[in-house]
């Protein structure tokens, strides 16, 4: 019998063993999700055996149906299966904690007064890669999203919520979150039979649109960061454009380069891509307002997890679930595409729209990584500087 399909190890994990595994991950976690599903899977199915191979397929399918980063919320459930909400929970902080350390220092660089300009260089040029990298997330996205629908008229829908999506993320800025919701409950409304839960989704907008109105300070930057873990579905890149128009446009609490500089920030470290609005926190009220955000976007993600670990299965076949997200979900892959609009725009100098270029090229037609590629653009922006080309302020 292939080990992989064996029964679960019955025995419990000792903490010293799942702080031991996470942490290694935590460190080594480059890539985002791809990367992670396989760090995930070679220890808890293939050498400590704390799921079979089907159960792990079961809890990635579930997880990419929550709102939040789904690398994250897997491990928890991971670490949930091993030694219940405790190991829960140590699991989820030994993952998230070595990335989100390191990009606070990183953070502390890039965002200080008067950076070296070799630190500006670089952030320039991985900067000028992000708009790509969004475009490569959103469009690995696509193929599996449309075959999820057959019929004439569920395609004709699935393509008004990307552009839905799509045009949000480049135009509303803050108020993509709502679009989402709405792509969702329209979906949900569509399918459902009785009256009884459409009034209960519509009675949530109001709230919805009060809170995203609040005026700036830390009330402003837990709600930016509540949208990024309880309400940006499909994770990764759609949490760009929730944070684009908040952290530059509205609260000004960064520049449209420094922002690119903490989206490239989140890819290039380790752990979740959602480290990036630790940065946002950061530029905001410092080391608190990092900590803080942080804090806010990971907590819907173990209350997820650690609440409704027992019923992974009643909510993967919630026909209920499953409409939303097939609303809502399309909507999010539009809203990846379309934050690659305004974060080209952001680019200030014509070097940066070569880096861009060869990102692209490096992406799509060289199958390069997301990772290499912004290092290699971090580097050609140091070149741009010594060569004598102007960096963005």
């Amino acid at each position: 019998m292939d080990v992989a399909s064996q029964p679960p190890v019955n025995e419990q994990a000792s903490l010293r063993e799942l702080i031991a595994a996470w942490t290694r991950i935590g460190c080594t976690g480059f890539g985002g999700p791809p990367a992670h599903i396989a760090l995930v899977r070679e220890l808890c199915v293939d050498r400590k055996r704390w799921l079979t191979s089907t159960e792990l397929e079961d809890a990635i399918a579930t997880t990419n149906l929550l709102p939040g980063p789904a690398s994250t919320q897997l491990v928890i459930f991971c670490g949930w299966r091993a030694r219940k909400a405790l190991g829960g929970i140590v699991s989820g902080l030994c993952f998230i904690l070595p990335g989100l350390l390191l990009i606070l220092g990183l953070a502390a660089l890039f965002l200080a007064g008067s950076p070296p300009l070799w630190v500006r260089a670089a952030g320039a040029g991985a900067g000028a890669a992000v708009a790509a990298v969004a475009i490569e997330a959103g469009s690995r996205l696509l193929p599996a999203s449309w075959r999820r629908v057959s019929q004439s008229s569920e395609r004709l829908r699935w393509a008004l919520y990307l552009g839905a999506g799509l045009a949000a993320a480049a135009v509303t800025g803050p108020w993509l979150v709502l679009v989402l919701l709405a792509c969702g409950a329209i979906e949900l409304a569509i399918r459902l039979t009785t009256t009884r839960s459409g009034g209960l989704r519509a009675h949530a907008w109001p709230l919805l649109a009060a809170a995203q109105v609040a005026t700036g300070g830390l009330g402003a930057l837990a709600w930016v960061a509540f949208k990024v873990g309880a309400l940006a579905y499909g994770g990764g890149f759609v949490i760009v454009p929730l944070m684009q128009a908040d952290a530059v446009d509205h609260y000004h609490w960064m520049s449209a380069g420094q922002f690119l500089n903490a989206v490239a920030l989140g890819q290039v470290t380790p752990g979740p891509v959602v480290h990036t609005v630790a940065v946002v926190g950061y530029a905001a009220a410092g080391i608190g307002g990092a900590l803080l955000a942080a804090f806010v976007a990971f907590a819907p993600s173990f209350g997820f997890i650690l609440l409704g670990a027992s019923k992974f299965d009643r909510l993967r076949t919630s026909p209920s679930v499953r409409a939303f997200l097939d609303g809502a979900g399309p909507a999010a892959i539009g809203a990846i595409l379309g934050a690659a609009i305004p974060l080209a725009l952001a680019l200030q100098e014509i070097w940066q729209i070569g880096v861009l270029a060869g990102a692209a090229l490096a992406l799509f037609a060289l199958r390069r990584g997301v990772v290499l590629t912004l290092l290699v653009a971090a580097v050609a922006g140091i070149i741009a500087s010594l060569a004598g080309a102007p960096i963005p302020h």
